[in-house]
């Protein structure tokens, strides 16, 4: 079953930010990650318990696939550049 990884994220630093979705991208689709949206204009109808600022889904063969990803090493430096220059809030979904 397809899982998805959602996250918003607030940067800070858009330039030093631009570091982070170079080296992120071939660590994502080495764990079978597909990019489905990755910020772009989004328009907010409700938010009652949520504003998100900047968008990102990316869809994984399961939730291990998730799971491994984040937890990779060759991923935790490129997790730090992430910490460094946004905030981000970020859940898994299964799908279907």
């Amino acid at each position: 079953m397809a899982a998805y990884l959602i996250v918003d994220t607030k940067i800070n630093d858009e330039e030093a930010y631009e570091e982070y979705k170079i080296l992120a991208k071939p660590i994502v689709e080495s764990y079978g990650g597909e990019y489905l949206v990755r910020g772009g204009y989004a328009t907010i109808s409700e938010n009652e318990l949520w504003t998100p600022t900047r968008l990102v889904v990316v869809r994984f063969p399961s939730r291990e696939a998730v799971e491994n990803f984040l937890s990779c090493d060759e991923y935790a430096p490129v997790k730090a550049i992430r910490h460094k220059y946004a905030q981000t809030t970020m859940t898994v979904v299964d799908g279907f």
